[in-house]
C-alpha cells in the first residue's frame, strides 16, 4: 500500500487547477513582470499548460486535509498595437491552496486561494506523500504524550498502566481475538470499512468468512500462547495507533481500490532502506515505535522504576544498580503489561545503561548480569559473545590470539575477561567464575566485541542495533555474529592482561624440566600438581585404567591427552607442550581449532563445560570413562 497524493491530485483535479491558475493570471496581468524584450506591457496573458512539481499535505482532525499544490505553469504574454501583436513565452510556480475531506472521497475538493510561489512555508502537522504523518524518531516521545493526553491522561503520571481494551474502546474500537491465519504469521488487523472477511477456526483450522465492521481489532490468539501477554497488548496497542496515525493513508488507498478495508501486521518482516520503504513500511515502523513508548510513557515509567529500584536495592542491601536490574525489568514488565524485551530496552533508552547487561542467553545459557562504566559500549557493542565466536575471534586475530596462547585471558560465562584472580575465582566445583568485582568492572577486564545481527542486510535493520542487541533472549530468536572490535578498543585491557605474568616464571621452569617422553611428562606433572590417579581420572572423565596406562604408555589418543590437559588445568603453553610429546599435532581442520581453543582459553573449566561446547558444534568429546 503506497499510493501517491500528488499523482492523484494532478490527474482529477487538473482541470480546477488550470482554471485556478489561469485565473489568477487574468486578475492579475497588469502586475505580471517580465524579462522579456517583446512584451513590454501584457494586454492578455494566455495558459498554455500546468504541471504538478508537489503537494504539501497538513494533517487535520478527522478525515479533513489541508494542501497546498506547487505547480510548474507554461503561459504566454501577448502586447498589441496598432501594426503587430508581440509574443513572449514565461513559466512560473504557483502555490494552489486547497481543502477537502478525505472520508467526501474528496468529492468536497475546493480551493481557497492562488499566488505565485516564493518560498515554502514551515508546515505543521506534516504529511507524506501517501498522506502518512511525518514523523521523526526525536519526536516519538512528544507523539505518544499527544495520544495519551487525548485518551488515557491518568496514564501519565504512573499511577496505573494503559489497558488496551480500554483504550480500544475510548477510541470506539472493538477488540476480537481470531486465527488470522494458519502459521499465526499475522499478529494483528484493524479493519477501516465494513467487510466480509476470512478467519481460521481454532478447531477445525479450516477457513471461515464472517462480516466485519469498521473499527474492529483482531488479534490472533497464537500471539499470546507462542509468546507472552505482553505481546498480545502489545499488538492491541500497535493497531489503535494505526487507527490514530493511518486513517488518511488508509483512504488514499481507497481512492485507488475500493475493495481495500484492512491493514495487516505480520510477526515478522525486513522493513526496507529508506529511499525505497514503502508507506506501509513507513506505518509499521511508527506503530512499533511508537507502542512500547504509550505503554510505558516517559515520565510514568521513570516513577515506577524509581520505586522499584528503591524497593530491590533496599531489599538486598546494596547501592549497585545492576544487582537488582533484573527484578526492576520484571517489575516494569508486569505492572505495564508489557514483555521483559520491551521493558528492558525501555530502561535502556531511559539512561539505565546497566538494562543491556542483563537477560542474555549464549549457547542455551544465562549470562549473569554485568556492567560497566558509563559510556564504554557503542549501541552496537558487547563483552558478551558465544563459544563459537570467541573460537572465531581467536583465530583470525593475531593480537587475541597471541594473549590468549600465553594464558593471559580466559574465556569465561560468554567473556574473554583477564587471568587474575582479581577478576577470576573457581567455585567449589573448581569452575572458573567471574568475581563481584568483574562483574561490576566489565570495562576494567573483559574485552569488547562488535555485534552484526544475522540475516539483517538493509540499512533500516543496520541502524536499529539497539532493538537486536539488546534482544539477546534465549526466546527472541535474533543470532548474532560478534567480531573482534578496533584494536584501540581492547589495548588496554590486551596490554593489562601481558604485564599479568607472575605465573609466567613458574611456568617456564616447569616446561624446562618436563622430561621429553609422553610418559614421564605426565607423571612429572601429576607429581608437581599433587595429582592422583583417582582424582585425575574423576575430573578428565577418562577412569583410573585409562590414567594408568597413559602413565605406562598406552591408551594414546588425542582425545585422551586433550581430557588430562583440561582435567589437570594445565597453562596453555603446557598443554600444547604435553599434546606434542603426545605425538600429536593440532592442525586448522574445525575439530583441532576447537580442541586449541579449549586448551587455551576454557582449561580451567571443567571436562563436562568443554564436552558440552564441543557438543554443541557437533565436534566429539573429551574423556571416555573405561
Amino acid at each position: 500500500m503506497s499510493r501517491s497524493f500528488k499523482d492523484y491530485v494532478s490527474h482529477r483535479f487538473y482541470n480546477e487547477l488550470f482554471s485556478a491558475v489561469s485565473n489568477h493570471l487574468n486578475r492579475n496581468s497588469s502586475a505580471i513582470t517580465t524579462q522579456s524584450q517583446q512584451v513590454r506591457r501584457v494586454d492578455s496573458v494566455w495558459l498554455s499548460d500546468i504541471s504538478v512539481k508537489h503537494v504539501f499535505v497538513e494533517d487535520h482532525p478527522g478525515t479533513k486535509i489541508v494542501f497546498d499544490v506547487l505547480v510548474e505553469a507554461d503561459y504566454e504574454l501577448s502586447e498589441r498595437d496598432r501594426r503587430h501583436d508581440r509574443f513572449s513565452e514565461e513559466a512560473d510556480w504557483f502555490k494552489i491552496c486547497c481543502i477537502a475531506d478525505l472520508a467526501q472521497n474528496l468529492n468536497d475538493f475546493r480551493i481557497t486561494g492562488t499566488e505565485i510561489y516564493n518560498y515554502r512555508g514551515k508546515q505543521h502537522n506534516p504529511l507524506s506523500d501517501a498522506l502518512v504523518p511525518i514523523i521523526y524518531k526525536e519526536q516519538l516521545e512528544d507523539v505518544a504524550k499527544e495520544f495519551l493526553n487525548h485518551y488515557y491522561p491518568e496514564a501519565l503520571d504512573g499511577s496505573l498502566a494503559v489497558n488496551p481494551y480500554t483504550l480500544a474502546e475510548r477510541m470506539g474500537l472493538i477488540v476480537e481475538e481470531k486465527s488470522l491465519t494458519r502459521d499465526a504469521s499475522i499478529f494483528g488487523q484493524i479493519y477501516f470499512y465494513d467487510c466480509e472477511t476470512e478467519h481460521y477456526d481454532d478447531f477445525s483450522g479450516e477457513p471461515h468468512i464472517i462480516a466485519v465492521k469498521a473499527g474492529t481489532i483482531f488479534v490472533d490468539p497464537a500471539n499470546f500462547f507462542l509468546r507472552n501477554l505482553g505481546s498480545k497488548y502489545n499488538t492491541i496497542v500497535h493497531e489503535c495507533v494505526h487507527w490514530y496515525l493511518h486513517r488518511k493513508s488508509f483512504e488514499l488507498e481507497r481512492l485507488y481500490n475500493e475493495e481495500a478495508t484492512q491493514i495487516q501486521c505480520k510477526v515478522a518482516g525486513g522493513i526496507k532502506p529508506g529511499r525505497s520503504r514503502s508507506a506501509t513500511d513507513w506505518m509499521e515502523w511508527q506503530a512499533n515505535a511508537l507502542a512500547p513508548k504509550i505503554q510505558m510513557p516517559f515520565e510514568a515509567t521513570k516513577i515506577k522504576a524509581s520505586e522499584f529500584f528503591r524497593e530491590y536495592l533496599k531489599a538486598k542491601g546494596t547501592d549497585r544498580i545492576i544487582d537488582v536490574m533484573e527484578e526492576v525489568i520484571e517489575g516494569i514488565a508486569v505492572f505495564f503489561g508489557v514483555s521483559k524485551q520491551a521493558a528492558k530496552i525501555r530502561l535502556y533508552e531511559l539512561g539505565y545503561e546497566e538494562a543491556a547487561g542483563t537477560f542474555i542467553y549464549l549457547d542455551d545459557h544465562y549470562v549473569k548480569p554485568h556492567a560497566w562504566k558509563e559510556g564504554s559500549l557503542k549501541a552496537n557493542q558487547t563483552f558478551s559473545i558465544s563459544f563459537k565466536d570467541a573460537l572465531i575471534a581467536s583465530i583470525i586475530n593475531p593480537d587475541l590470539r597471541a594473549v590468549r596462547e600465553q594464558g593471559l585471558l580466559i574465556y569465561v560465562d560468554s567473556h574473554f575477561c583477564i587471568n587474575d584472580s582479581k577478576y577470576i575465582f573457581y567455585d567449589v566445583f573448581g569452575n572458573p567464575q567471574l568475581t563481584d568485582y568483574a562483574r561490576y568492572h566489565m570495562d576494567e577486564c573483559c574485552l569488547i566485541f562488535e555485534l552484526a545481527p544475522e540475516g539483517l542486510v538493509n540499512a533500516y535493520q543496520k541502524e536499529n542495533y539497539l532493538e537486536c542487541v539488546l534482544c539477546r533472549d534465549i526466546n527472541s530468536g535474533i543470532l548474532f555474529t560478534a567480531n573482534f572490535a578496533d584494536l584501540s578498543l581492547n589495548q588496554s585491557n590486551l596490554e593489562k592482561a601481558k604485564a599479568m605474568q607472575k605465573y609466567n616464571r613458574e611456568i617456564s621452569k616447569v616446561l624446562s624440566e618436563l622430561p621429553q617422553p609422553f610418559p614421564e611428562a605426565l607423571v612429572y606433572l601429576m607429581n608437581f600438581l599433587e595429582v592422583t590417579v583417582d582424582s585425575l581420572a574423576e575430573a578428565s572423565n577418562l577412569g583410573d585404567r585409562t590414567i594408568s596406562r597413559l602413565r605406562g604408555g598406552d591408551s594414546r589418543t588425542l582425545e585422551n591427552v586433550l581430557a588430562v590437559c583440561i582435567g589437570m588445568k594445565l597453562p596453555p603453553s603446557v598443554s600444547h607442550e604435553l599434546v606434542r610429546r603426545a605425538g600429536f599435532f593440532l592442525t586448522n581442520s574445525e575439530r583441532d581449532l576447537a580442541y586449541r581453543f579449549l586448551l587455551d582459553s576454557c582449561y580451567s573449566e571443567s571436562i563436562h563445560v568443554c564436552n558440552e561446547m564441543l557438543s554443541a558444534q557437533n565436534i566429539p568429546i573429551l574423556g571416555q570413562k573405561t
